[in-house]
């Protein structure tokens, strides 16, 4: 599929996204989004369904989608409004799946804007702030984005790295060892002077911390599957899929691989996950999904 680009204005932001069109089908558009990953992280997942449109976005502040302001924070609820704006200039509803910060825009999304889709694949979102040990995982968040504003990129990710590697609770004494060595990590060691990255300023306080609207997600959650990886048993992202779909009294549903399971080659060889697979499971559990929601509307 040949992907069309387009933009379009945002209070505050400039949003890009991609269309790859196929005229001839009749399932709704399907929308893959990450956050911070931006659309550049979804070629391989998209080439499995070339049977149907497929949309793909830089949310804002990321990649090709600019901010009027890039030393301002972004929130899930902007992020939602955007994803809502972008469904809008498409044409909904469509079927959204959505990984890692993505997931958390996405189930504010689906509590603002019911309409705008008729599933939302919600792959483990790291909601932390829903977890027991929330305190000390939204603590090792803070503790992540301090260390970005006293000494950049590469300390800051080694650290992300840590947390989104740990299995179990997250310790309140996590870093009290002292950081972790970027290098370590194949990280830079010096500073470039940059504050404005996606993941380490941009939503590293505001995602995590987002606590969803679960009023509206019960009034919606017959449109909501919530995804988990099969290789994340413990990990705080997977642990925030749980948490989620125990707050609505749904089952998580096992996808193959990680919490990147649906990445190819596109960060270099070796840091995917198995696509192939993951994009089955994924078509199976939008047929199956679309095919339930007829039979309850029968």
């Amino acid at each position: 599929m040949t992907a069309i680009t387009k933009t379009l204005d945002a209070p505050g932001a400039t949003i890009t996204y991609d269309v790859r069109p196929n005229d001839a089908s009749t399932e709704p558009p399907l929308f893959l989004l990450g956050s911070p990953m931006g659309a550049s992280g979804f070629p391989t997942l998209a080439s499995y369904f070339a049977d149907r449109t497929v949309v793909t976005y830089d949310p804002r502040g990321v990649e090709r989608s600019t901010k009027a302001d890039p030393a301002t924070e972004s929130n899930p609820d902007q992020h939602a409004e955007d994803i809502h704006r972008v469904i809008q200039a498409v044409g909904g509803p469509v079927d959204l799946f959505a990984s890692s910060g993505g997931a958390i825009n996405a189930l504010a999304l689906l509590a603002r804007h019911p309409e705008d889709v008729r599933t939302v694949v919600a792959h483990e979102p790291p909601a932390a702030a829903l977890l027991p040990d929330r305190d000390a995982a939204l603590a090792a968040n803070r503790s992540i984005a301090e260390t970005y504003q006293q000494g950049g990129f590469g300390p800051a990710m080694a650290k992300f790295i840590s947390i989104v590697g740990q299995r179990g609770p997250i310790p309140a004494d996590f870093f009290a060892a002292g950081d972790p060595d970027p290098a370590m990590f194949h990280l830079p060691t010096e500073d470039d002077g940059n504050r404005t990255d996606p993941l380490l300023f941009q939503n590293m306080l505001t995602g995590p911390s987002y606590e969803p609207d679960f009023e509206a997600l019960a009034a919606a959650k017959d449109k909501l599957v919530v995804a988990v990886g099969e290789e994340s048993e413990g990990q705080l992202a997977r642990r925030g899929g749980e948490a989620v779909a125990e707050r609505l009294g749904l089952d998580t549903v096992i996808f193959p691989s990680g919490h990147g399971g649906f990445i190819g080659d596109e960060y270099g060889p070796g840091q995917g996950g198995k696509p192939a697979e993951f994009a089955a499971r994924l078509s199976e559990v939008l047929a199956a999904h679309a095919g339930a929601a007829v039979a309850a509307g029968a």
